[in-house]
């Protein structure tokens, strides 16, 4: 039997190092678990799953929701705040987020309806935080937006701001 070449197994195994730190690299953000909570939240709100989108709440939120939105229904806040000529809500992605220390990220989504809010997208906010500290639960304590993200202050840091448009609570 022959025997392997030194060189030819560091190569192989470098090569090996080189493809699971560029697979790491390569991961979609989303796959963090306080911006996976944000997009399954608008995502589900947006498309009238009141049960999902409601689960990602915190109770402040809920309760929020069930004082000011129409039916008490987080979809219904979500409706209301899209023009009509928008047409339907489609989807909404990632778009960047900040950490607020170990326990709490402010996150941009971006979002597209059927008519006029495609290519530049509808920009909105959400405050994701732990529910506690040693747990990996994540919770919406906040939103905001829901506004094109052409107009001015749609970004993050505007979005964040405690007179943000469509800011619950």
């Amino acid at each position: 039997m022959r025997k392997l070449n030194p060189v030819v197994v560091v190569a192989v195994l470098i090569g090996l190092v080189a493809v699971v730190v560029i697979t790491a690299l390569l991961v979609p953000q989303e796959t963090n678990p306080a911006y996976a909570a944000a997009i399954e939240f608008v995502n589900a709100a947006g498309k009238g799953n009141d049960e999902i989108a409601m689960s990602h709440l915190s109770a402040e939120l809920k309760n929020y929701v069930a004082d000011n939105c129409r039916d008490g229904s987080v979809s219904a806040c979500v409706d209301d705040y899209s023009p009509s000529e928008w047409g339907n809500f489609l989807n909404a992605v990632y778009r960047r987020a900040q950490p607020d220390g170990p326990n709490a990220w402010d996150v941009q989504l971006i979002a597209t309806w059927e008519e006029d809010q495609g290519f530049s997208g509808v920009c909105i906010y959400t405050r994701v935080e732990k529910t506690d500290g040693e747990s990996e639960t994540w919770e919406i304590v906040r939103w905001s937006g829901f506004v094109s993200c052409d107009l001015p202050n749609a970004g993050l840091s505007g979005l964040a701001q405690d007179d943000a448009p469509n800011s619950a609570p």
